[in-house]
């Protein structure tokens, strides 16, 4: 290949893993060593384990991508250890499109049986478990979904962890059935124990880890929802959109709380979808939507108290 060539060929396969390349792809793609050093010597390329390059320094931001930037530890982890290499755990799931996660993931990966490495300081090497199962994807062995949420559940916050189950019976990756099969993966593992009040949480019907996060607060403060999801009808008796927390006060009416994250609510053509859905649901005046952004969930008292008061007020004032 010309260098013209390598040069695009580099590039397009870096794209394909957020931005990070291995030397050991380098070097299949004709980019030798010596080019790869004077790339970093320049300021074009940084090394960011040995034997793994980020070729768009300073690109990738957390806070305005956090998916990229979890996906980032995922493809670290498969880089570092060469072709062989398994992401496992949490970097698995970000592989898998689970939502819910920490933005934040240690890289963590497994080698196949019988393999051994150099640890490097970033990463965790997991040892590789026993009859864990795995698929291909973007090319590379990752662990299934059964073993990657059974890695990684016990290790994590419950708000994680539960966002994390429901995101994937929400996208179809598993139904209610298989998560006996995953709770019996977690057995022996250490914090699985901590795991057991949480299964009962899981609901596959929240649309959005802000979802999640959300109703367990209102769980723990005792105002649990009577629902999720709640179809909205307009004056014309249709169905208009669905509101994602919802609770029936006496006189039969609807307290329902809409989430706004950060993903999907603030784009600006979602919010004027979700203003004229809101106007349309309070028109056929069988609902009040109250409206609370990401925010709100570290100020979580004013948001029970405000629902509980709308929730009981009619029973009350009976």
């Amino acid at each position: 290949m010309t260098a013209r060539e390598i040069s695009f060929t580099i590039q397009r396969t870096a794209q394909s893993q957020r931005g990070l390349i291995a030397a050991y792809q380098c070097q299949e793609l004709g980019l030798s060593s010596d080019r790869r050093t004077g790339l970093v010597r320049r300021g074009q390329w940084t090394r960011v384990v040995r034997g793994v390059y980020d070729t768009t320094p300073g690109q990738v931001d957390r806070e305005i991508d956090p998916t990229g930037w979890r996906l980032r530890s995922a493809w670290l982890a498969l880089l570092a250890y060469g072709p062989d290499t398994i992401a496992v755990g949490a970097c698995a799931l970000a592989l898998h499109g689970v939502w819910g996660l920490p933005i934040d993931l240690r890289p963590e990966a497994a080698l196949p049986r019988g393999h051994d490495a150099r640890p490097h300081g970033k990463i965790r090497l997991r040892r590789f478990d026993n009859g864990m199962t795995t698929t291909t994807i973007h090319g590379h062995r990752v662990a299934t979904l059964d073993y990657a949420l059974a890695q990684a559940i016990p290790e994590m916050m419950r708000e994680n962890a539960v966002a994390v189950l429901d995101s994937a019976l929400y996208l179809g990756l598993i139904t209610q059935a298989d998560l006996p099969r995953v709770r019996r993966l977690l057995r022996g593992r250490r914090g699985a124990r901590r795991t057991h009040e949480w299964w009962s949480l899981v609901d596959g019907r929240a649309a959005s880890p802000i979802e999640t996060r959300a109703r367990l607060i209102f769980v723990d403060a005792g105002l649990p929802p009577d629902t999720l999801q709640l179809p909205l009808i307009g004056q014309d008796g249709r169905v208009i959109g669905y509101g994602d927390l919802a609770w029936q006060r006496a006189d039969g009416s609807w307290i329902v709380v809409e989430m706004d994250g950060h993903d999907y609510h603030t784009a600006p053509g979602a919010l004027y979808r979700d203003r004229s859905r809101q106007n349309k649901a309070l028109a056929a005046g069988h609902v009040t939507i109250v409206r609370y952004t990401g925010g709100d969930l570290w100020r979580p008292d004013g948001m029970v108290e405000e629902i509980r008061r709308l929730v009981y007020a009619p029973a009350m004032a009976a």
